[in-house]
Formats: C-alpha cells, sequence, structure tokens
C-alpha cells in the first residue's frame, strides 16, 4: 500500500531508521497507512533469546519500571548512572558492543562505577504508570547507588534525567545529555509531527494495546528495516570484514527486540512534553512539585549530532540556557554523527566519549577562575 503522494509508509523518506522517538514517528504512519499494519505479519522474533551484556555486570536492584544493573570495576569512587532511553529498544543501546558501548567507554576513561538503568517493558499491570513512576524509581535507584550521582541522560533518557536533576538537586554531581529532547519549541520533524497529529491518534495507538503501546506493532509500522547503509552510519564504521558482519547481526537481533511502552507514560509524553513543551516552559509537575530548571546548578555536559535528524544539534544544545549552571560549568560538543551514532558509533566513542569521562572526572574548581 502507498499513501497519498505515492509513497510507501515507513519508506526512507520517512524516518531514515532514526527509531528511538518512535512513538510520535508512529502517528504520522498511522494516518498515512491507516490500518495498512494489519495486512502485514509480526515482525520476526529473535532467533533465540536476549542479546548478552557487552560489560560485565550484576543486578544490583529490581524494580517496578527498571533492573538496576552495576558494572563497577571498584566499589569505591564517584558512581555514574547512564540513564537510557525508553522507547523502542532496550537498554542495550548504551552497551552495544566492544568500541560501541557507552558504559565501556566511561570505563576506559576512568569511570569505574558505572550503573545502567535496563527499563522493563510494560505487561498489562503497567499500563497505569506514568512519568513519575519512572521517576520515583530513578530516585530509589540513585538512592540504592549512593548520591550525589553522575547522571548520564540518553536521548529521552536525558529529559528524565535533567526533571530528576531539577527535582532533586542535591542528588546530582554532574550531570551529561546526549541527543536530548528537552525545548521542543525548536523546530524539528519530529516536534512538528507531534504537534500536528491528532490527538486521537496517540489514543489510539493505547486503545490497541490494551492500555499500553506495542513495541512489536510499531516495529511493523516501520515498515523500512534499517539498510546496511544505516547500521554502518550508526555503527560508523564498514561492515565487510567479519567482524563487521558480526556488528550487522547483532545490530539486526537488537532491532527486532522490541520494548512496550505503558500507555499513560506514553500519552504524558506526548501531551505534556512534545505536545505543550512544559518541561522548558517551566510548566512541569514532577512527584507534586513543579519542576524550574533553573534549580539545576550542577556543572553539565551536551553533546549533539551535527547529523541528527531526530534531536537536532540546535535543539540538543539549547538546553545550556534553560539551566541554572554557571555558564563556565557547561560544556558542549558536537560529532558528526546521526542519532544513533551518539551512543554506538566507533568514531563518536573514540572521540567524544572520552573527552565526557575526562570531564566527570576532572577538577572544575578552577573553571571560575580561569574564565575570569
Amino acid at each position: 500500500m502507498v499513501d497519498k503522494t505515492g509513497k510507501q509508509p515507513g519508506g526512507p523518506d520517512h524516518v531514515q531508521g532514526d527509531q528511538l522517538l518512535w512513538p510520535f514517528a508512529a502517528a504520522r504512519l498511522a494516518l498515512d497507512a491507516c490500518f495498512w499494519w494489519m495486512e502485514r505479519g509480526p515482525a520476526d522474533p529473535p532467533a533465540d533469546s536476549s542479546l548478552p551484556w557487552t560489560t560485565p555486570g550484576t543486578v544490583a536492584l529490581e524494580l517496578a519500571t527498571m533492573r538496576l544493573r552495576a558494572c563497577a570495576k571498584d566499589r569505591s569512587g564517584q558512581p555514574a548512572l547512564v540513564c537510557a532511553p525508553y522507547a523502542l529498544h532496550r537498554a542495550l543501546i548504551a552497551d552495544f558492543a566492544p568500541g560501541h558501548s557507552v558504559v565501556q567507554s566511561l570505563q576506559n576513561g576512568g569511570v569505574d562505577r558505572v550503573y545502567l538503568t535496563d527499563w522493563r517493558s510494560a505487561t498489562p499491570d503497567m499500563r497505569y504508570l506514568s512519568i513519575d513512576s519512572y521517576l520515583g524509581d530513578l530516585n530509589v535507584a540513585i538512592d540504592e547507588i549512593g548520591a550525589p550521582v553522575d547522571l548520564v541522560g540518553l536521548c529521552q533518557g536525558g529529559w528524565l534525567s535533567l526533571l530528576y536533576a531539577a527535582r532533586f538537586p542535591a542528588k546530582v554531581r554532574r550531570l551529561v545529555l546526549v541527543g536530548a529532547p528537552v525545548d521542543l519549541s525548536i523546530e524539528s520533524s519530529l516536534s512538528r509531527l507531534a504537534r500536528n497529529a491528532p490527538e486521537l491518534v496517540y489514543d489510539q495507538l493505547v486503545a490497541r494495546g490494551g492500555g499500553n503501546v506495542s513495541g512489536e506493532e510499531m516495529l511493523r509500522f516501520w515498515s523500512r528495516t534499517p539498510s546496511r547503509e544505516d547500521i554502518a552510519a550508526a555503527l560508523q564504521r564498514e561492515l565487510a570484514d567479519e567482524e563487521g558482519a558480526a556488528l550487522l547481526a547483532r545490530f539486526d537481533h537488537w532491532n527486532v527486540e522490541t520494548l512496550d511502552l505503558p500507555g499513560s507514560y506514553y500519552l504524558e509524553i506526548v501531551n505534556r512534553i512534545f505536545r505543550e513543551n512544559r518541561i522548558a516552559g517551566g510548566d512541569f509537575v514532577a512527584l507534586g512539585r513543579r519542576v524550574d530548571l533553573k534549580d539545576v546548578k550542577a556543572p553539565v555536559f551536551l553533546l549533539a549530532g551535527l547529523d541528527d535528524d531526530v534531536v537536532p544539534a540546535t535543539q540538543a544544545l539549547a538546553t545550556a540556557a534553560l539551566v541554572g549552571t554557571p555558564p563556565a560549568f557547561i560544556a558542549a560538543a558536537s560529532e558528526p554523527s546521526n542519532h544513533l551514532g551518539l551512543f554506538m558509533g566507533a568514531r563518536t566513542h573514540a572521540h567524544a566519549w572520552p573527552r565526557i569521562a575526562q570531564w566527570l572526572r576532572g577538577d572544575l574548581s578552577g573553571v571560575l577562575a580561569r574564565s575570569a
């Protein structure tokens, strides 16, 4: 089936394989394709069980929303918690493969105590969980680790981390936001889509999932499987050799291991964050209090992708003007990377992530004096 422009739904003119903000692109696909999804079979399941983690670790805590993974070389030292995006795919995006792992790059850079939010796929009894539910469990996890932590937020894990840092400023020592959408007044294809799609479309996605949003259904909406070129761009390396073939197979496996989202949580993201821009506007209420981003005083590092169509660099870097951190304590970097490449790309892990690790470990006490 084709849409009114003559293009196949989900084709290259849609999302170009950048899938971390899939719920909003799904709305356009729903509009374009109507019930086209019913004509397709389910996505091919993985050949075996879930992919193993790259970095050795243990489950430090079991919570309703997540398993808290501990990848600690040393029980002492400053802890860093990587807040993975809770979207279509597993948190393995933050620990994908050697040379393509946020957790590994931080440890290689001397950050010995690394933790990771391994978000759970929503079950029917989770359908009423809200953003507050995830903030509350994040708070429990940080108390378990021992505050203050260094919080590293990836994509949608970025706005969640920022909300947390504003709500509990004393519990965050430093904050890293990577490809994080915060100020949705800054134009991007997905921010426009979230605002312009009828609200009924989002409600119907939740209703069809019995109160949750089905990751498997969304993957079927995504009729265009990422091509070899897409995957090579995300991983920032050629795939012709034996190692590349193994990475390609691993990516394909990871791509079909989908997560479901609680309907209440999903609709709050769509409406409060993407349509109403409440975080940037100062109108977001988190765990009973209105959040003011000026309450974030901790040092902040912002990383953006120059080729990121999902969260454009202008949007990712604009957060600097919203927080209360003194400008001398805000670091920013842009990489020639698409969205997935910020988390998985070999070039990004060779350049940007070592700099982030060094920044997390560095002494910033003299920064104000040098900039005065």
